[in-house]
């Protein structure tokens, strides 16, 4: 029977379609053309100043390269719109929407119908044909409240009436099904989403994204957001989510370099890294606490993993109190063998400022300042010095072309000192570099002798520099911390301080903080508190992950004020299996028979090992199945069987996943043997089997 409703949708769709191929193939021809003019009008410039080039240098001819300077780069923007305009029609034609959203805006006025897609595109006319998902109307779809709803556009509220909420299921040009639902529980195409085979990376939710996730998706701007999710909620898909969301409202001003996101190791990085890329956004910076630490040059002193709070805050409490420098808290500046600043010119400015300022970022301020002024002084002075004339003259082509942009013809003795300053000024950039990042300092010596310790981790040290010298990155807008449940409390004293200027979304899961130490979801709000004046919390309790089934086994090991609120959308699935073997023998067949149904299943199977010790045990038992064993640097495959550790596969989703070794002796009755074994059960999908050799873990 004719479904004049699909008929419609599908003829609507095919229009929307060959619209955006008519874009794409107007938008190619027209980067085409600008090019080959910009070539043509390159040359033709060109040509002009070899002429005036010919004839002498004078302002004419400057001006003239200034005025050729001027028409590439009125080219480049250009053409860089049009660029973007042609990778929204290419990314578009591969779904060109996914939901429509019918809405009456005033009594008495015809309904109005909304195509949302991945991103938004307008006709010749510049009128809209799909709603980028992101944009305030949208969010009406997202509410999933059918009949009288708002949305906030321009600082106003702005009333409407959603008739219809209709979802379709489209490959490029052709509509396969289409749904008009009213609540996320209910959801078909969320349902038929996660029924499809999952891959070795991270999809982008935008099709499906809930009504509690949407919550944090498009949270108000505020300084701290906290999210508590189970297992499987779609946190690191609401974090990248998130990041294009407010890519999208802030495009005129924000960056991926403003953005950071921390991770918690290479494995799950890669993971992750196409999601953005999919959703037309670039990655913004990613890194693990490893390379964050690595790249301020901290690495040596490991990782201050086990550095405390309270120590601190007994920095930040001993520096209010007042502490004096010792003669020999203070460093040289040098460039190679020469010494641009002394320590003791060094100690003769911070005594004259020590007089009235306190230690701190204020008195740092000024120091750095008259260093600098100081280091611009001796440049001038060893302008006038003839060797280092000479020095300049004897340069090889290379760095005379990278100082002086040309090669240089000094005639007069003005001539030869502004070469010189030039030269000077370009060799301290180095020693200005070291006065602002406050080499000046040693910060080593004075935190020994404020903290009693021989030696400071990294993160005492970058503590204490920047609570003494306000040291930082002041240019980030937004950090991202995804499993924030795995740092302690000093790393985040250390994130937060260091990032002065960044809004935070700390995303994690209490019942995942699998190793001791960690900092508590209290000890997270302390934090921020103290250092961004609040925290603004969010809760999702939805697994989209797991079947029922898995969800109640990793359910059963929560709080049990937690475990009430804790759901699964999927449909019921396998039972888990859970046995014990005391004899070595029964067990490593049941091992094997567990991996080798796992393969003849198809997918992805991950045997999950509790630590590394247990990976190199158990590794040549899955010898024979050709599992792989997954390293830090590893990629995950999209199917056969892995051998990991927990903590590698924090994060990670699997279609199967065999805990190989739960036995007492491994996880005992304790809350992190608790989450350990919450976070390797809740890897799985559709089916989990868990074995140990020898006595059960009495946690289940």
């Amino acid at each position: 029977m004719v479904d004049p409703v699909f008929e419609e949708e599908q003829q609507h769709l095919s229009e929307a379609y060959a619209k955006l191929q008519e874009i794409e193939r107007t938008l190619a021809a027209q980067l085409e053309r600008s090019l080959a003019e910009a070539l043509a009008d390159k040359e033709n410039m060109l040509d002009d100043l070899a002429m005036d080039f010919g004839n002498g240098v004078n302002l004419e001819t400057y001006v003239e390269f200034e005025a050729m300077h001027q028409v590439i780069d009125a080219y480049n923007q250009t053409n860089d719109i049009r660029e973007v305009e042609l990778k929204k029609a290419q990314l578009l034609q591969h779904r060109p929407y996914f939901a429509k959203v019918t809405l009456q805006f005033k009594p008495g006025q015809p309904p109005r119908d909304v195509y949302i897609g991945a991103v938004g595109m307008t006709d010749e006319k510049q009128r809209h044909f799909i709603i980028d998902w992101r944009s305030p109307v949208a969010e009406v779809y997202y509410n999933q409240e059918n009949g009288h709803t708002s949305y906030e556009a321009n600082g106003r509220t702005i009333e409407v009436d959603l008739k219809l909420r209709r979802q379709f299921d489209i490959e490029r040009d052709t509509l396969n099904s289409y749904f008009d639902t009213t609540v996320a529980i209910q959801d078909p195409l969320l349902l038929k989403s996660l029924r499809r085979e999952r891959g070795g990376k991270l999809k982008d939710i935008t099709t499906t994204i809930q009504r509690e996730q949407n919550t944090v998706i498009r949270h108000e701007d505020v300084p701290a957001l906290l999210v508590a999710g189970i297992a499987g909620s779609g946190k690191t898909s609401v974090l990248l989510q998130r990041i294009a969301y407010l890519f999208y409202r802030q495009r005129d001003n924000l960056k991926p370099s403003d953005v950071y996101l921390m991770t918690p190791n290479e494995v799950f990085a890669r993971y992750i890294d196409n999601v953005l890329p999919d959703m037309g956004e670039s990655n913004p910076v990613t890194l693990t606490w490893d390379a964050f630490v690595g790249k301020l040059g901290l690495g040596d002193r490991g990782l201050g993993k086990d550095s405390s709070g309270a120590l601190l805050r007994a920095i930040d409490e001993r520096i209010a109190a007042g502490i004096a420098f010792d003669n020999r808290d203070f460093a040289d500046i040098r460039i190679d063998d020469e010494r641009v600043i002394t320590a003791g010119q060094v100690r003769g400015v911070v005594q004259r400022f020590a007089k009235r300022i306190p230690a701190g970022p204020r008195l740092a301020a000024l120091v750095e300042e008259e260093l600098e002024e100081k280091i611009y002084q001796r440049a001038r002075r060893l302008a006038a010095d003839e060797e280092v004339q000479e020095m300049v003259l004897e340069l090889d082509t290379d760095e005379t072309y990278r100082i002086f942009g040309g090669p240089i013809h000094p005639e007069t003795e003005k001539d030869f000192r502004d070469l010189a300053l030039q030269y000077l000024e370009d060799r301290y950039q180095a020693a200005l570099e070291a006065v602002r990042d406050g080499r000046w300092l040693r910060i080593d010596r004075i935190g020994m002798r404020l903290l009693g310790k021989e030696t400071l981790s990294s993160a005492e040290y970058l503590y204490l520099k920047m609570a003494l010298t306000g040291a930082g990155n002041r240019h980030a807008r937004y950090v991202m911390v995804d499993e924030v449940q795995d740092y302690t409390p000093a790393q985040l004293m250390v994130l937060a301080r260091y990032f002065k200027n960044a809004h935070f979304l700390l995303l994690g899961d209490p019942n995942q903080a699998i190793k001791p130490g960690t900092a508590s979801f209290d000890d997270i709000r302390a934090v921020f508190a103290a250092l961004r004046g609040g925290v603004s919390e969010c809760q999702l309790n939805t697994s989209y992950r797991s079947s029922p089934e898995i969800t109640a086994l990793f359910a059963s090991l929560m709080d049990p004020d937690a475990r009430m609120e804790a759901n699964s959308v999927q449909r019921e699935g396998t039972a888990p299996v859970v046995a014990a073997y005391d004899d070595a023998a029964a067990y490593e067949q049941a091992l094997r028979q567990a991996v080798a149904g796992a393969v003849a299943d198809g997918g992805l199977c991950a045997v999950v090992a509790a630590n590394r010790d247990q990976v190199k045990a158990l590794a040549p038992l899955l010898e024979d199945a050709g599992a792989q064993i997954v390293g830090k640097g590893s990629a995950l495959p999209a199917s056969g069987v892995v051998l990991l550790d927990l903590p590698l596969a924090k994060g990670l989703e699997f279609d199967q996943v065999i805990v190989a070794d739960a036995q007492a002796s491994l996880y005992g009755d304790d809350a992190i043997s608790r989450h350990r074994l919450y976070t390797a059960i809740s890897r799985a999908t559709q089916k989990v089997t868990v074995l140990a050799c020898g006595r059960l873990t009495p946690l289940l």
